[in-house]
């Protein structure tokens, strides 16, 4: 495969998702600041946007209208919604001949709401459900009309690293504020679409340990941060392509196989002591896999970078 189209396809499964889970991101933190009176708003701001790899100096002033701005619709910034459907609308065109025709009309057809102004006029929490709902047909149609080929591998692997960056992040921005109690780890499980199936495993019974392990280790909830690191090595298991007995020569594999068993085989005692640095060292691992990736499968591709129109 060209490495060109590979690059195209992995970053378009890691641009959409980082739109829907920077949205359920948003959901959770902006009806908690709203609704708890006992909240403060620029710190917890503050809080999740540096959680997100935004970092203020001490003399800016940030509230509500300005988090929303920089992580919703700032096209200008890549850990908006805004920039991350662009940026997928652009890697779709570097792979438009691997596309299928329905879903380069769902990117498409989602991109054109930002330069049309239609998306910067959204407010919350509209915005958070219609990203949701337009990904949600991005992933469905991806679904229905790929072939399960090398593009599709790369397209899995692509959302699902990026899945367990997210949903770290999420993790770890409710570790950062659940001072109150469980009531922000169910809104947490509710954005994740989580919340009747942790219902069902724990048969009712809410803790936020519960929660968190949910999140974290579940093997067959699809929005874990285990369950996604097992689909991004099947992805590059299928990548490779031969059956070795022993060890790894992909060091994006080693580095995923790595620390999804430091999840697995660890106490939840041990790995819930300092929750958001073990988020912290998850997306670093994610971070270097990417780069282990690029390095190895999209050497001599062209670098893709978008800017809004």
């Amino acid at each position: 495969m060209l490495s060109r189209i590979a690059e195209s396809m992995f970053w378009i499964g890691r641009y959409v998702e980082r739109a829907e889970d920077t949205a359920r991101i948003l959901d959770v933190q902006t009806q908690h600041i709203l609704e708890d009176a006992a909240t403060d708003e620029e710190t917890a701001c503050r809080s999740l946007l540096a959680v997100m790899g935004i970092e203020l100096s001490a003399e800016e002033k940030v509230g509500l209208p300005q988090m929303l701005d920089m992580l919703a619709y700032d096209t200008t910034q890549p850990t908006s919604m805004a920039y991350a459907l662009g940026a997928a609308r652009e890697s779709a065109r570097g792979a438009r001949e691997t596309l299928s025709v329905p879903l380069w009309e769902a990117l498409n057809t989602t991109y054109r709401a930002i330069p049309a102004g239609q998306f910067k006029h959204m407010r919350a929490p509209f915005i958070f459900g219609w990203v949701r709902d337009r990904v949600a047909q991005i992933n469905g149609t991806a679904d229905a009309t790929m072939m399960r080929d090398e593009s599709w591998q790369f397209l899995m692997l692509g959302r699902y690293v990026e899945r367990a960056d997210m949903t770290s992040r999420l993790v770890a921005t409710t570790s950062l504020t659940s001072a109150g109690g469980a009531s922000q780890w169910n809104s947490t499980l509710r954005a994740c679409g989580a919340y009747d199936a942790f219902l069902r495993v724990n048969k009712g019974v809410e803790t936020e340990q519960a929660a968190a392990e949910f999140l974290l280790l579940d093997r067959i909830f699809p929005r874990s941060v285990v369950h996604a690191l097992q689909r991004a090595e099947g992805a590059l298991d299928t990548l490779e392509g031969t059956t070795r007995r022993a060890g790894f020569t992909d060091e994006a594999h080693r580095l995923i196989g790595r620390m999804r068993a430091s999840l697995e085989y660890r106490s939840l005692h041990d790995l819930l002591a300092d929750l958001p640095a073990e988020m912290e060292r998850l997306q670093v691992t994610c971070a270097e896999a990417t780069e282990a990736v690029t390095k190895r499968y999209f050497a001599g591709a062209e670098a893709l970078a978008w800017q809004p129109v």
